[in-house]
C-alpha cells in the first residue's frame, strides 16, 4: 500500500488493539462487520491463545481484521531498581492478600507468534514497541498481509520505512505509549506528530490519540491520515472485554483526569489518575516487562476486590466521551463525516 492507494475499508475507522482483554473477538468482528478495521491484541498471550482468538473472530466475521504483536524489548534494566520498587509496593500486595509476581523479562512469545501468523495470516498484522526487520515485513507482504508499525516520533517513522502503513500515536492515546524505546522521550500531540511524520514519510498514516467523535475523525483526516484509530471509545461497548471495575471507573465522577505513568508496568502508559498512580508514579523504574509481571497479581487482586484505586485504568484523554453502545454503532458514528 502506498499513499496513492485509498483506504481499503468502507469506513476510515480502526479499533485499536487493546492488550489485556478489551479487544475480544466479538469486538473485533463487530467493528469489521460495520465496515471498519477491528484489531485483536496478541500482547500478553501465547501464540496458541492468539490463534484461538483468530479462529473465533473468523467464526464471527468473514471480513478482514488485524492482529497486533508486541516487539520484544531491547532496553537494559537495573535489577536493583526493580528490587527496590518491589519493596516499595509490597504493602499493597499484602493489603490485597496477593503475592507480587516474578519481575521477569521475556519476548512475549514473539517468535512463535510470528511463525503462526506467517503460516496462516490475517489481512493485517501490526507491530508495537518497535519495528521488525525488513525481511519479516517482506515475508508478510508476500503472504498478502498489510504490515502496520506504531510510531511516536519522526525518527521512528524513518526507521519503519519498510512498513505498509504507519500508526501515528499521539500523546492523547490511552494505554501504553508504543515507542521503540522505554526511555523518557518527548511526547507530542497527535496533530503535531502527524505533521512531523508526514514530513519524513509518504506511507499511509492511521492516527491514534483522543479519537472520540466524528469531528475528531474529520480533523485527523484533514491533517493527512487515511483513517482514525479509536480505543477508549470502545471500552464501554458490550462486546468489549473491559473489566467491571474499569467500566465503572470510566463513568465515576471521582476520576477527573488522565496522566502517564510507569507505576503499573514500568513503561509509560496513560490512564485515569487514581491512588496507586499518584503514590507510585515517581518511584517506578523504567523496566518493562519486568514491572508489568511484578504487579500483575496485585492488579488481578484489585479487579477481584473491586478496587479501582489500585488498578491500571487505561484511558485516553477523551475517556469521558465513551458510551455503553454497541461497537457497530460507535464505528458508524465515528465515521459520520
Amino acid at each position: 500500500m502506498s499513499d496513492s492507494v485509498s483506504w481499503p475499508f468502507r469506513l476510515p475507522v480502526v479499533q485499536a488493539p487493546m492488550a489485556g482483554g478489551a479487544s475480544t473477538p466479538e469486538l473485533v468482528a463487530a467493528v469489521s462487520e460495520a465496515g471498519g478495521l477491528g484489531f485483536l491484541a496478541a500482547g500478553y498471550k501465547t501464540a496458541a491463545q492468539m490463534r484461538q482468538e483468530i479462529e473465533r473472530t473468523r467464526e464471527l466475521t468473514s471480513r478482514p481484521f488485524g492482529v497486533n504483536v508486541f516487539m520484544p524489548t531491547a532496553d537494559e534494566v537495573d535489577q536493583a531498581e526493580i528490587d527496590a520498587y518491589a519493596r516499595v509496593i509490597e504493602g499493597e500486595a499484602q493489603r490485597l492478600g496477593a503475592t507480587l509476581g516474578v519481575p521477569r523479562g521475556g519476548d512475549d512469545d514473539f517468535p512463535a507468534k510470528v511463525a503462526d501468523l506467517l503460516a496462516d495470516p490475517p489481512a493485517v498484522v501490526g507491530f508495537t514497541f518497535g519495528c521488525p526487520e525488513d525481511e519479516l515485513i517482506q515475508a508478510f507482504r508476500h503472504r498478502g498481509t498489510t504490515v502496520v508499525v506504531t510510531v511516536t516520533s519522526a525518527d521512528e517513522a524513518r526507521l519503519a520505512s519498510a512498513a505498509d502503513v504507519l500508526c501515528v500515536q499521539g500523546e492523547e492515546a490511552g494505554g501504553h505509549r508504543g515507542s521503540f524505546t522505554n526511555a523518557d522521550v518527548e511526547a507530542m500531540s497527535l496533530e503535531r506528530l502527524l505533521s512531523r511524520v508526514r514530513e519524513v514519510s509518504r506511507l499511509p498514516l492511521i492516527a491514534a490519540g483522543g479519537i472520540a467523535s466524528a469531528a475528531d475523525v474529520s480533523r485527523i483526516l484533514s491533517a493527512g491520515a487515511v483513517a482514525a484509530v479509536a480505543g477508549t471509545a470502545y471500552l464501554l461497548c458490550p462486546e468489549s472485554g473491559t473489566s467491571v471495575v474499569h467500566r465503572a471507573a470510566l463513568t465515576d465522577p471521582r476520576f477527573t483526569r488522565t496522566a502517564v505513568t510507569r507505576a503499573f508496568t514500568g513503561r509509560p502508559a496513560r490512564g485515569l489518575v487514581n491512588r496507586f498512580m499518584t503514590e507510585y508514579s515517581g518511584r517506578a523504574p523504567a523496566a518493562y516487562p519486568q514491572i508489568h509481571h511484578l504487579t500483575a497479581p496485585l492488579r488481578r487482586a484489585a479487579v477481584a476486590g473491586g478496587d479501582a484505586e489500585t488498578l491500571h485504568l487505561w484511558a485516553g484523554t477523551s475517556w469521558n466521551q465513551a458510551r455503553n453502545t454497541p461497537a457497530a454503532d460507535i464505528t458508524t458514528d465515528l465515521s459520520a463525516i
